[in-house]
C-alpha cells in the first residue's frame, strides 16, 4: 500500500460534485504536484488529505492508518493551505512561538528565526501581523508548515504573491525538506515549480484525479 492512498473517494458541496471516486497513491519520499484549473478541487484533495474535510465516501490511508474519520488528523503533517491566517495583533515570531508550543515536535526559538532571516522576514520586527503585507503573511505560513520538521508537507499554491527571489528560496527549502525525508504534496499554477520539484504529477479536471505525463503537465 502506499504512504497516502486515496480509495473511491468522492466529495459533494450542495450535491455539486467536486471529487469523484478518487483513487490514487502517493509513496513516502515523493514530491507530488497537483495541477487544475481555479476551482477543479486541489484545495479539496488537500483538505482531505489532511483531515479539514471528511470524504462523502471512501476511504483515506497515511501510513497504513484510516484518517478518514472526524477528528483524525496524521500527527506530523505541516500545512498551508489557501491564505495564511495569524493572531493579527502579535507580531510574526510571536505567532510563531505560539504554533510551535502547540507542536509534538517543537523547535528551538533560534530554528525558527533562522528560517524567518532565510525567507527575508526579521525575527525582530515587533509590527503586528495585520500589518503584514500578502508576501510577508505567505513566508510565514510557508515558516508555520515546515519548521516542526513534518514528515507530510502539504503546500497550496506556496509561491503566491512572493518575489522571483524568494520563490527561489522556498523551492530550496522544499528541495532540502524532501532530501531529508518529507513527503510534499503541493499545487501551483507556475510551472516552474512543478516542473521542477515534483517527482510526478496529478490533474484535477471534471471532478476526476488522474496521473500526468510529465510533458503534458502544462500543455
Amino acid at each position: 500500500m502506499s504512504y497516502i492512498c486515496f480509495e473511491n473517494v468522492s466529495k459533494c458541496f450542495n450535491k455539486n460534485v467536486v471529487i469523484d471516486s478518487a483513487a490514487f497513491g502517493i509513496e513516502k519520499g515523493e514530491v507530488c504536484g497537483f495541477v487544475g484549473r481555479n476551482g477543479s478541487g486541489k484545495t479539496v484533495i488537500f483538505k482531505l488529505m489532511t483531515g479539514l474535510l471528511m470524504p462523502d465516501s471512501g476511504s483515506i490511508t497515511i501510513d497504513g492508518v484510516n484518517y478518514s474519520e472526524k477528528g483524525r488528523f496524521f500527527p506530523s503533517a505541516g500545512v498551508m493551505i489557501e491564505t495564511p491566517g495569524f493572531i493579527p495583533h502579535y507580531s510574526g515570531l510571536k505567532n510563531l512561538r505560539l504554533l510551535n508550543s502547540m507542536s509534538n515536535n517543537p523547535v528551538p526559538k533560534d530554528e525558527i528565526c533562522r528560517l524567518m532571516e532565510r525567507l527575508g522576514l526579521d525575527p525582530k520586527n515587533h509590527h503586528p501581523t495585520r500589518t503584514y503585507s500578502l508576501g510577508m503573511r505567505q513566508k510565514l505560513g510557508i515558516i508555520q508548515a515546515v519548521m516542526n520538521k513534518p514528515e507530510l508537507l502539504v503546500l497550496d499554491e506556496p509561491m503566491n504573491s512572493l518575489d522571483a527571489e524568494s520563490a527561489r528560496e522556498v523551492r530550496a527549502l522544499i528541495s532540502e525538506l524532501n532530501e531529508g525525508g518529507t513527503t510534499i504534496v503541493l499545487a501551483s499554477h507556475i510551472s516552474e515549480d512543478i516542473e521542477t520539484l515534483c517527482t510526478r504529477i496529478f490533474s484535477i479536471e471534471n471532478t476526476h484525479v488522474s496521473e500526468l505525463n510529465r510533458k503534458g503537465a502544462f500543455v
